[in-house]
């Protein structure tokens, strides 16, 4: 007997561990009991008699969503009560129903400036109100108000207004048909085509979540290089299921349009934007697309792209190809959001290719047409100066497009956190109208006075079951919408704010965690291409250091076209002397950087082809700082590993376990991109690695022996 109950307790300890297991599919909302009992009184006290307003999709998720987090966080079952209660302690709703019962605790027109989806949180009376002009507004309302819980913040005195800097914050899927996606490291795609529009998997009520909670409103569902299919009868039913589960939560469905569908699926002859016919037939597509889905947004247009077809094929321009899209779209207030990743073989520069192709073409396009450009001119690299087409086309919005996906950052297994990455670019001054004209002001439309403006990232996520992969790609998806919202926010407190919601309170662990997401980039940075360096990765996969690649046709897939490394120096020269890229910028901004011995080290070798002994900031020579900072982000690495070692007591044993892991595999990959590509530039500049610097273990032919048959993301 005593034997029975001794199996019988064991068994109960284990499936108490079994589902106390973390495996990071709650994300940052996790809404764990907080453990800090003189604040958790409080937070009881203040939440005793919630109400909330309105009995609409959107409102019932707010209150879905409200009962979730304090039911967790509190640990309490409170009911949500729909209308006034003199008893009420917490209220919530639309200006319109709220006015009808409560005294406003702010200024009416206060209210109506924070526009659709804005919102107020505000202490009066000892009654916490929440107020917006929709009930999207109320719905982003409560999810601040759960991250301030969350977050342990003192919620006696609030006096919080906040709408919205950009209109548009997308998610841009490179998800195909087949389930396959394209520079995906986290699984399979979400999207189970083969099971809907019948079968809603709890995944896609759990991702609209996540995306409302920091303010992510629109999802590109399918690969920019597009497959008609998904414009198909078939496929737009199992569209229009997907609509109806983002919709509570303000999200709008967006599509890839495959320019040359009249002809795949249409059984046109031609795709001509200007032929009448075609034009007719993607009218009456989008008509019949919104006929199933109302609120539908629009399309993402990637065009004579990486031999996508465009309307360059009948020798139109882009203009002509977007603004056919634009006028089926308008109607219906739907968007066109055209890439402006182009490169052809006709520049003598892939850097210059975009603005060479639209710079001319500003002020061409409709008003509901916007160009979608990458954070820099080549493809999201480590590090990239700001493409200059942000400050060049005062006449056409334009949206940025980051890539949360790490494709040239390590994929899956590198601990990258991107916000410093994208506050660098948002930052910078594009000088369009002066000092102070920022990339962050050109896209919120501040800077010529748009109202269409847009924000994308390019998914991180998978079919996983932590959503990315890596635990702290988490991090980026976070900061992609919180930036999205309000591009003023520091990495800092975004990096904070997701450690806490999404492992722990505790000052000790959020203090070192932080420190470690806040040096990643920058350890990246300097592992793989420091000092201006660029697109030196593996052809195709882009995994591991590929310096000498120099394979394949076209020199611009190459990666010796982009270091140009030789007996005399290295690095590309974008001067006057060379290709001109600089000219492509104001002239604030090219003097920055046409003097190689003025120009920020960090962006040197993208525009100066520079001898191995020329003096860097440092005082150290070309070579000497190659070594340093190829060493510097090796032991950047080390430490972060150290750091998190001492962290375990902190974090569940699950996660822990696979962070550790994790950091393991990027600490040998950040000293294989330092070995390999130190060896074969050394070929050129016949110079030593400092005695002081950890030695190559391996030959340099070994390492160009690798290879990845099997490489993900392809």
């Amino acid at each position: 007997m005593l034997h029975r109950k001794s199996l019988l307790v064991l068994c109960i300890l284990l499936i108490s561990q079994f589902a106390l297991a973390e495996d990071g599919y709650r994300l940052w909302l996790r809404y764990d009991k907080i453990s800090n009992a003189s604040l958790l009184g409080k937070y009881r006290q203040q939440l005793a008699v919630p109400v909330i307003t309105g009995n609409s999709a959107t409102i019932t998720a707010a209150k879905d969503e409200l009962k979730n987090g304090i039911t967790g966080l509190l640990n309490i079952n409170s009911g949500i009560l729909n209308s006034y209660t003199s008893k009420a302690t917490f209220i919530a709703g639309t200006l319109a129903t709220i006015s009808n019962q409560y005294k406003l605790p702010v200024e009416k027109n206060a209210l109506l400036g924070l526009g659709d989806e804005g919102f107020t949180i505000t202490t009066k009376d000892q009654k916490i109100f929440i107020i917006a002009n929709t009930d999207i507004g109320v719905l982003y309302g409560i999810f601040h108000f759960l991250r301030l819980l969350q977050t342990q913040q003192d919620i006696t005195a609030l006096h919080i207004s906040t709408s919205p800097k950009i209109k548009y914050r997308l998610l841009n899927h490179w998800d195909n048909l087949n389930r396959t996606v394209e520079r995906g490291y986290a699984g399979a795609s979400i999207w189970d085509w083969h099971k809907l529009p019948d079968y809603i998997d709890k995944r896609y009520i759990d991702y609209a979540r996540a995306n409302a909670s920091v303010g992510i409103n629109g999802t590109v569902l399918t690969n920019v290089n597009a497959n008609a299919t998904i414009l198909t009868p078939q496929y737009l039913d199992k569209v229009a299921a997907l609509a109806n589960v983002f919709r509570p939560y303000g999200i709008k469905v967006f599509l890839t349009a495959r320019f040359s569908a009249p002809i795949e699926i249409g059984g046109l002859k031609t795709a001509d934007p200007l032929n009448d016919t075609v034009r007719q037939w993607w009218k009456d597509k989008v008509k019949e697309i919104y006929k199933l889905i109302p609120d539908f947004g629009g399309f993402l247009v990637k065009a004579n792209s990486e031999g996508q077809p465009g309307p360059q094929d009948y020798h139109r321009t882009h203009a002509d190809g977007a603004n056919m899209f634009a006028d089926a779209l308008q109607p219906f207030k739907g968007i066109v959001m055209w890439r402006a990743f182009v490169y052809s073989q006709l520049s003598n520069d892939r850097f210059k290719q975009a603005y060479e192709e639209f710079k001319p073409l500003d002020g061409q396009f409709k008003s509901n047409v916007i160009l979608q450009v990458k954070n820099g001119p080549i493809d999201f690299q480590p590090r990239e100066p700001f493409s200059p087409l942000f400050g060049a086309m005062p006449h056409t919005p334009l949206a940025m497009e980051f890539q949360l996906t790490q494709e040239y950052l390590g994929q899956g297994t590198h601990l990258v956190y991107e916000a410093p990455m994208f506050k660098e670019t948002l930052e910078s001054d594009t000088y369009e109208k002066g000092k102070g004209s920022t990339v962050a002001k050109v896209i919120d439309g501040s800077i010529n006075n748009f109202s269409l403006t847009a924000i994308a990232g390019v998914s991180n996520i998978g079919s996983d079951i932590n959503w990315c992969s890596h635990p702290f790609a988490q991090a980026n998806w976070y900061a992609l919408g919180r930036l999205a919202w309000d591009h003023t926010l520091s990495s800092e407190q975004i990096a904070k704010e997701w450690l806490q919601q999404t492992f722990s309170n505790d000052p000790a662990f959020v203090n070192i965690a932080q420190k470690i997401m806040l040096q990643s980039h920058e350890a990246m940075v300097n592992y793989m291409t420091p000092v201006g360096l660029a697109h030196i990765m593996y052809n195709g996969h882009h995994y591991g250091p590929m310096p000498w690649g120099n394979t394949l046709p076209r020199p611009d897939w190459n990666p010796v076209y982009y270091h140009k490394a030789d007996a005399a120096g290295i690095g590309f020269n974008r001067t006057a002397t060379g290709t001109d890229a600089l000219s492509e910028y104001k002239q604030d901004v090219s003097s920055l950087w046409s003097d190689s011995n003025t120009c920020a080290d960090k962006y040197l070798l993208w525009f100066h082809h520079v001898s191995w002994n020329h003096t860097m900031h440092s005082g150290r020579s070309l070579w000497n700082e190659l070594c340093y900072k190829y060493n510097a982000g090796v032991d950047t690495v080390k430490y972060m590993q150290q750091q998190w070692n001492g962290l375990q007591k902190y974090v569940d044993a699950e996660r822990f376990t696979e962070v550790k892991q994790l950091l393991n595999i990027q600490v040998k990959e950040a000293t294989w991109w330092r070995n390999a590509c130190l060896l074969y530039f050394q070929t050129f500049s016949k110079l030593p690695i400092p005695a002081n610097y950890e030695q190559p273990d391996k030959t340099l032919e070994y390492y160009q022996s690798l290879r990845f048959p099997y490489a993900p993301g392809n």
